[in-house]
């Protein structure tokens, strides 16, 4: 299932949303070397977050690397390497264009419905908190693993989940092979989580998504009559000056 759009209107510019958005465009074609050669495999293993290093507190080893485990032994590859900065860098990091551009079309079509709600600093908060959380989920199920992690996928799974509790019965356009249907929030957003678990592969950092979209889920429930209340009182004062 692929979504174009939600029917969900909005009455404020996503600030926060253009800016994420620009910025992780800015740094995979201007920044991010691309493809699979030693310039773009150097470039991740020295900035992004690694699940061992986060266990560890130490850059990896080379032999670590060669290996592929967690040993805590040998020389470091980048001994200057912040660890524990590498947790948020990573998240303005891709795999590939396919990578950024799904992230970022998710990232458009839910983002300005949860920044309304929540405004822009307090989506900011969101944005940085789940992704956080997103890397904390992935480390604690992959203690060892030497491989990268890289992708706003976490963050913006805790923005589907702050959506799914601001907005469950919204419809999100979606295509389905040849058609266009118009599915509620609470069921396309329900499949989206559960086919996380069914992606178990070594590529794809499913207990970051899922560990995400929770955090983004609790954080958004107890503050949901207050965001709602907010989202009410933009549209009520559009209202009464288009009156």
């Amino acid at each position: 299932m692929l979504p174009i759009r939600d029917i969900n209107p909005t009455l404020t510019t996503p600030v926060a949303t253009l800016a994420i958005i620009a910025l992780n465009a800015a740094i995979f074609f201007l920044w991010q070397p691309q493809g699979t050669g030693p310039d773009a495999i150097e470039f991740v293993y020295e900035r992004a977050a690694i699940a061992c290093e986060l266990t560890t507190g130490e850059p990896l080893s080379i032999r670590e690397i060669e290996a592929d485990t967690c040993t805590d032994a040998g020389a470091a590859l980048f001994p200057d390497k912040n660890v524990w900065l590498s947790g948020l860098v990573s998240m303005f990091l891709h795999g590939g264009l396919a990578h950024v551009l799904g992230n970022m079309w998710f990232l458009w079509i839910f983002g300005n419905n949860v920044e309304e709600a929540f405004g822009l600093v307090g989506y900011l908060g969101l944005y940085l908190i789940t992704g956080l959380v997103a890397t904390a989920a992935f480390v604690v199920f992959n203690q060892d693993s030497t491989i990268p992690l890289v992708g706003a996928s976490g963050a913006i799974a805790g923005v589907l989940g702050a959506y799914l509790v601001l907005y469950p019965t919204h419809r999100v356009m979606t295509w389905l092979i040849v058609f266009f249907v118009p599915v509620p929030a609470v069921l396309f957003l329900g499949i989206w989580l559960l086919s996380q678990f069914a992606v178990q592969s070594e590529g794809v950092a499913w207990q970051a998504h899922v560990g995400g979209f929770i955090a983004g889920a609790l954080l958004a429930l107890p503050l949901r009559p207050v965001l709602l209340g907010r989202v009410r009182r933009i549209h009520g004062r559009w209202v009464a000056r288009s009156a």
